[in-house]
């Protein structure tokens, strides 16, 4: 097992106490107005219209937000509260902060999201990264409310490079390449926070990943020094201890690859070698701790120049693909290891052979983003989402016109959910 070196991001980094100063009522982040702090109205009554002899009452404007005092409020047990607050909307989590401190301390501690697993409750939100900027946005899985998280303090070269980017548990995990070499930026959601590191074994790019929601699964690609072997190795991240754990060898040495979990298992697809492109996929059986080769997985996919990995997607425990040479939406069917047309998706994959198209699984629904002509000819960014059927005559798409994901799907480059 290897830890590595990690450094928070202090220096622009802002922590959940500043979050949330600054989100508005609707749970929407307030950018345009200064961070605003609450304070308590003297009053000889609480909320619930019951008298308190020790009333928090707001002083100057240096003073500090207090808890308010309920203590002719009976109080439900700790752990009774914790199930309770649980079960809330995870978009929702940001207004704990102004309840009291103890409810903030719970909020940082992560123990609401080892309650939600350990009770089942899960709740995907997206991830946006844009070419050039040092900060990412969350939405919650209905689009209905965003915030944009603090910034990371790297360089140029890596937010104008390439990235790849994964989730892990709470952990979102970004991969690409500083000016001294790659490295992993990590952002914590019970913390709001960005961290440094931990680093891979392996320090790679262009390889496959995938997260079973507790950890998350990279294998393949390649090195940073000019002309590096093709990886076959794998590794595993585990969030709750930050590191990073070697895995047995892939039986093909790939990159541009693309990674999924289905059926329990870590499945990598496709990708290419020294030896040209691979219509094969491969399985890791961690009861058997060892790699299971599938011949042919891919063979029905056709082979564009300078393609993009695989564009996969689970739903359901079902595979899906969109073909980027023909804009087909496609799923596996696992018996005969075939793929089902399923018809086209509203946007061109194929102007750009499948780069700069976002294709994920959102819960129970695919999420589509990409370009798509409009009535007047012009080409727009614009982002679909539908609840596949493998037994559906025609596939239903529906447009996401909200102005929350428009504004910023222009220049993004990563994406990543989070089913948390």
């Amino acid at each position: 097992m290897v830890k590595g070196k990690e450094r928070e991001n202090g220096e622009g980094s802002e922590g959940i106490d500043e979050y949330c100063y600054r989100m508005s009522k609707n749970g929407v982040q307030d950018t345009d107005s200064p961070p605003q702090k609450m304070r308590i109205s003297k009053t000889n009554e609480n909320w619930l219209g019951l008298p308190s002899t020790n009333s928090r009452v707001s002083g100057p404007s240096n003073v500090e937000p207090q808890d308010a005092d309920y203590t002719y409020i009976p109080s439900l047990n700790l752990e009774l509260q914790s199930l309770i607050l649980a079960r809330m909307p995870r978009s929702e989590y940001w207004k704990l902060c102004f309840v009291n401190r103890r409810y903030l301390s719970i909020l940082k501690s992560g123990e609401l999201f080892k309650i939600r697993r350990e009770i089942g409750i899960k709740e995907p939100s997206l991830f946006l990264g844009a070419l050039g900027e040092n900060s990412w946005w969350e939405f919650d899985h209905e689009f209905k409310t965003k915030r944009k998280l603090p910034i990371f303090q790297t360089d140029i070269s890596f937010l104008n490079g390439d990235r790849e980017s994964f989730s892990a548990g709470t952990h979102l995990l970004v991969s690409g390449k500083e000016l001294d070499g790659l490295v992993v930026w990590r952002y914590e959601l019970a913390m709001n926070r960005w961290y440094k590191g931990p680093s891979m074994i392996s320090p790679r790019c262009l390889f496959a990943s995938a997260t079973c929601g507790t950890f998350a699964f990279i294998a393949g690609g390649i090195g940073k020094e000019p002309n590096s072997e093709v990886y076959d190795t794998a590794e595993k991240y585990n969030p709750e201890s930050k590191s990073w754990d070697p895995l047995p060898r892939m039986n093909k040495r790939r990159q541009l690859c693309a990674g999924c979990y289905m059926d329990d298992r870590f499945y990598v697809i496709g990708g290419r070698n020294k030896d040209g492109e691979l219509m094969c996929g491969e399985f890791f059986d961690e009861v058997q701790n060892k790699w299971v080769l599938i011949p042919d997985m891919w063979k029905d996919d056709p082979v564009l120049s300078s393609h993009s990995p695989p564009l996969v997607a689970i739903v359901n425990n079902a595979l899906y693909s969109l073909e980027a040479s023909s804009n087909q939406l496609k799923v596996y069917e696992k018996s005969s290891n075939t793929w089902k047309p399923l018809g086209l998706v509203p946007v061109r994959a194929d102007i750009s052979r499948g780069w700069s198209v976002g294709f994920k699984s959102l819960g129970d629904e695919l999420l589509v983003r990409g370009l798509a002509a409009s009535v007047s000819g012009a080409w727009n960014r614009v982002a679909y989402s539908c609840c596949p059927d493998p037994d559906a005559g025609e596939l239903k798409w529906n447009l996401l016109h909200d102005r929350k994901i428009s504004q910023v799907t222009q220049f993004i480059i990563n994406s990543c959910v989070m089913v948390a």
